[in-house]
């Protein structure tokens, strides 16, 4: 599925109105996306009423030092996995008190696919706190490019579903 920049400005604009009527901070906790969905939020103008900021935690240390994913985890599921996304969640949710957050690893390509997780292979979480964290994993085809406009895509679309509930 190729994603259009017109597709991420618009669902980033519905995310941030949403965020803004319901008076709630965001923070994102960026791996394979490597900023973008932070970059998409912050493209409207006033989105310092909704964005709290954005990590971009790329390497396992990173995600360690930063979000303070524990090393065990790293070491028994891998980066691309649903606790290390959920422990990225926690860790931005600690770190700067915003009120949701999202965090996205995977494998963009076009190499570090394995036969357990091939490219296009991206764990998202989302939540307001460790009882209130959801997780889920996608497969994404096509280039570097394309899995991750599609996964910048499915997150925002996704948090939006979330915080509508909120």
């Amino acid at each position: 599925m190729r994603v259009t920049d017109e597709q991420l400005a618009a669902a980033g604009d519905a995310l941030g109105q949403l965020l803004e009527r319901k008076q709630r901070m965001m923070v994102t906790a960026e791996s394979c996306t490597g900023g973008w969905v932070a970059k998409i939020l912050t493209d409207r103008a006033g989105s310092s009423a909704y964005t709290e900021g954005g990590l971009v935690t790329y390497s396992n240390a990173a995600k360690q030092a930063v979000l303070g994913v524990a090393e065990d985890t790293l070491l028994q599921h891998g980066a691309v996995s649903e606790p290390v996304v959920r422990e990225m969640v926690a860790g931005a949710l600690r770190l700067t008190g915003a009120d949701v957050a999202v965090a996205i690893s995977g494998v963009a390509g076009p190499g570090g696919g394995s036969e357990a997780k091939p490219v296009g292979t991206v764990w998202f979480a989302w939540g307001t706190g460790e009882d209130q964290t959801q997780a889920c994993l996608q497969h994404f085809q096509g280039d570097r490019d394309e899995v991750r406009r599609q996964a910048v895509l499915f997150v925002l679309e996704g948090v939006a579903r979330f915080v509508e509930t909120l």
